[in-house]
């Protein structure tokens, strides 16, 4: 393939092995697999190489848990689908994620991603913000192939759906980056409004509803692996924010059930995010220490030093704000776990609720 336009031609059908449904492990393993032997089919290569194709090709190639798609082709099974029949939307899903990734550690100056430099650090923010927009030119891609695969009208619906999620989780983003921008720490409910939108949508609600409508589920089904999604999406997040000031593993790249965080630890603290974490802090310090904190969280990425992310981090610890967080968490498991036992019993379902103790409650515990 040589030409710039190499992979924008009608996809071939990849023959895959079938899905494994007999422990959480085997299928996350052959969920990736699926995405991993078909994600190059959509990633394009030509000329400019070094300035773009290379640097579309990076994030999506670094590997990862890869659970949204996975979560996406699971909820199709369940729904009495073949999860093949939703294997562009899940790539479409992962080419998403990626694209959020590249903008999204821009925004934030992020130093490391998946256990190598950011792409902003590695080639220049410009570069990286054009690369990020050929993977969401991408997705559209992926998508078309719906109407080969799924029929006119239910690969429209799809589209839909998406472009809801997308918008969505822009409006998430948005919320997050306003705040820092503004100076502005939110309270509970804002917090919980952001983290709904940003997480909840595209890290559950929009990958369990769009598979569960490729695979053919009722209103009440879909709404019902919307509710869980939402749940897990929003678990995983907090998850994510304990690990990021608990995890000392920029260096290693995160695998389907294991590697590390693959990020810098108390990144979150230097690029002053407002987290639960930082609620759940500043209701608990001193008001000379809140001071304190707010000033950390205010100061650019690159003038908050190596002291002032250990003092947060250790405040976090000895104030008790870590452990709320893990309650709270503990609290979203198990409400992932009642609404999964609401859908009808099967092997898919019983993987639902193994995914959502793994990911809300044991993943790097």
């Amino acid at each position: 393939m040589d030409g710039p336009a190499s992979a924008m031609t009608s996809r071939p059908s990849i023959e895959m092995p079938p899905l494994p449904f007999d422990s959480l492990e085997s299928f996350l393993t052959g969920a990736a697999q699926w995405i991993e032997r078909s994600l190059p089919d959509y990633l394009p290569r030509g000329e400019p190489a070094a300035f773009l194709y290379d640097l579309a090709r990076d994030y999506p190639l670094r590997g990862g848990k890869r659970f949204r798609p996975a979560l996406l082709l699971l909820s199709a099974a369940l729904a009495g689908g073949d999860p093949a029949r939703a294997l562009p939307s899940a790539v479409a899903l992962e080419l998403f994620h990626n694209f959020a990734l590249v903008h999204d550690d821009i925004e934030d100056g992020s130093e490391m991603r998946r256990g190598r430099p950011a792409l902003h650090r590695a080639h220049g923010v410009a570069l990286a913000l054009n690369a990020g927009d050929l993977l969401f030119s991408l997705v559209h891609q992926a998508l078309l192939d719906n109407g080969r695969v799924l029929g006119a009208e239910p690969a429209l619906e799809v589209n839909r759906r998406f472009a809801e999620m997308f918008r969505h989780t822009f409006e998430g983003q948005a919320m997050d980056i306003g705040w820092i921008r503004t100076g502005h720490f939110p309270g509970r409910e804002e917090f919980e409004t952001m983290i709904r939108l940003k997480t909840g949508w595209y890290s559950g609600r929009g990958p369990c509803q769009v598979g569960a409508l490729i695979g053919g589920g009722d209103p009440a089904l879909i709404d019902t692996l919307g509710q869980f999604g939402e749940t897990l999406g929003i678990g995983f997040q907090l998850r994510d924010d304990l690990l990021n000031l608990v995890a000392d593993s920029a260096d290693t790249a995160p695998g389907v059930l294991s590697g590390g965080y693959g990020k810098e630890r108390g990144g979150d603290m230097a690029e002053g995010k407002r987290t639960l974490i930082v609620i759940e802090l500043l209701e608990r310090l001193s008001e000379p220490d809140g001071h304190t904190l707010r000033g950390i969280l205010s100061k650019p990425p690159e003038d908050t030093t190596p002291q002032d992310v250990a003092w947060a981090i250790r405040q976090a610890e000895t104030t008790g704000a870590l452990d709320a967080v893990r309650l709270h968490c503990a609290g979203l498991g198990r409400r992932a776990g009642e609404l999964a036992r609401k859908l009808p019993q099967s092997p898919q379902q019983q993987l639902l609720e193994d995914l959502s103790r793994y990911l809300i409650l044991e993943r790097g515990s």
